[in-house]
């Protein structure tokens, strides 16, 4: 049994490297493919594919942050770091900007294994008590994001503007995977056209570890994290703000934070689904299609998985960035990001279909539009806290 947990583990983990690399492939999107393919492999232990499921999620949370900085193309948990990451590439310190986040994701799993029984019993006690006040914590959330703006009208536009149109394309069933065109048209496709327009030039990389202070980031994300576990809506890029908002951190300091933000929040999503039974995360859906009930044990096996797969893709992300850091110099930029704006619409396509092409060139005018603003893309968050907040109250 042992060497079948490794094997998966390993199959997991060279799957999170393409999910992670890849963009517009999100983890979340290969869950329900995962739920079907355990369902047909019934002879097979489901305890592999929870295995193959977790180190596949963790490996994703290190590389996904790759074709953020370097192609400014984020995924749902990724998209707050396309900024700074991609302010840092053109100045010749993208593969700084690819440490941080990995430094922040491989410091997150060692928390993650240190709190994580702790955090069971507190999660245990705290839950009952602000079950029925989630959409009113999520407007207190959403209204200190929008007063933390120097520009707070106009980015309560955005907000509100955003919001809007995440509730008419999440409440339209005639979309498959409304997340996918909604989030890349938003964060990603606007920011590579913003590229290709002002015709981006990368420098050469600078090839050298940062220097920077990692306390302050580290308290933030550890406090902002679990909230994760609690809160619908509120994903990783949510986390990070609220934990900046805590610690107050830099531009190197954020990068560090979102890394550990991103794969705290994963880690969390399984044990809320062992306490609470409530799944934040599209791999811990699957885990819990697949297995139905988390058992203590399964979720010590996962924690290790979680610590293995985690310190291996940490070795693999400073490995690919070194590479990227290298190459991304030798392209056309702006050639480059027209592959991945043609590789994205095709994406949409084969997954959300024709009226998915049609939420992605929406999104991507008002990506376009909300940027050109001059406020925080946080607010453009609104699209997915706004719907989640009218359905508890409505």
């Amino acid at each position: 049994m042992l060497i079948q947990i490794l094997l998966f583990l390993l199959i997991g983990i060279i799957s999170g490297i393409f999910t992670g690399l890849i963009p517009g492939i999100h983890i979340n999107l290969l869950g329900v493919f995962l739920i079907a393919l355990a369902s047909k492999f019934v002879s097979i232990n489901p305890i592999y594919f929870v295995v193959l499921i977790t180190a596949m999620a963790i490996t994703h949370t290190f590389l996904d942050f790759i074709p953020s900085i370097f192609l400014g193309c984020p995924d749902t948990d990724t998209e707050l770091s396309v900024l700074p990451g991609h302010e840092l590439l053109k100045k010749g310190e993208g593969y700084q900007a690819i440490l941080l986040t990995a430094y922040g994701s491989i410091a997150a799993v060692f928390i993650l294994i240190l709190i994580a029984f702790p955090s069971i019993i507190l999660i245990s006690k705290t839950y009952p008590l602000i079950q029925n006040l989630i959409p009113y914590i999520l407007i207190l959330i959403s209204i200190t994001l929008i007063l933390l703006e120097k520009k707070k009208l106009l980015a309560l536009f955005v907000f509100l503007l955003t919001g809007t149109l995440g509730f008419l394309i999440l409440n339209n069933p005639s979309i498959q995977e409304p997340l996918l065109p909604m989030l890349t048209g938003l964060f990603g496709s606007s920011t590579l056209l913003m590229s290709i327009k002002s015709k981006t030039k990368i420098p050469s990389q600078i090839i050298q570890k940062p220097k920077v202070k990692f306390f302050k980031p580290l308290i933030g994300s550890l406090i902002a994290s679990p909230l994760c576990s609690f809160l619908p809506g509120l994903g990783a890029g949510q986390a990070a703000i609220i934990g900046n908002t805590i610690s107050k951190s830099d531009r190197e300091q954020f990068l560090f934070l979102l890394g550990a933000t991103n794969t705290l929040v994963m880690g969390f999503s399984f044990i809320s689904l062992y306490v609470i039974y409530k799944t934040r995360t599209g791999a811990a859906v699957a885990v819990q299609e697949i297995i139905k009930t988390l058992s203590w044990k399964l979720l010590i096996l996962i924690l290790i998985v979680i610590l293995i797969s985690g310190i291996i893709s940490y070795f693999i992300t400073l490995f690919l960035a070194r590479i990227f850091s290298e190459k991304i110099n030798n392209v056309n930029y702006t050639v480059l990001s027209s592959i991945t704006l043609i590789i994205l619409t095709i994406i949409i396509f084969l997954v959300s279909g024709i009226i998915g092409i049609l939420v992605f060139a929406i999104t991507t005018l008002t990506g376009i539009y909300c940027i050109s603003l001059k406020v925080k893309r946080t607010n453009m968050m609104g699209c997915l806290l706004i719907p989640v907040i009218l359905f508890y109250l409505l």
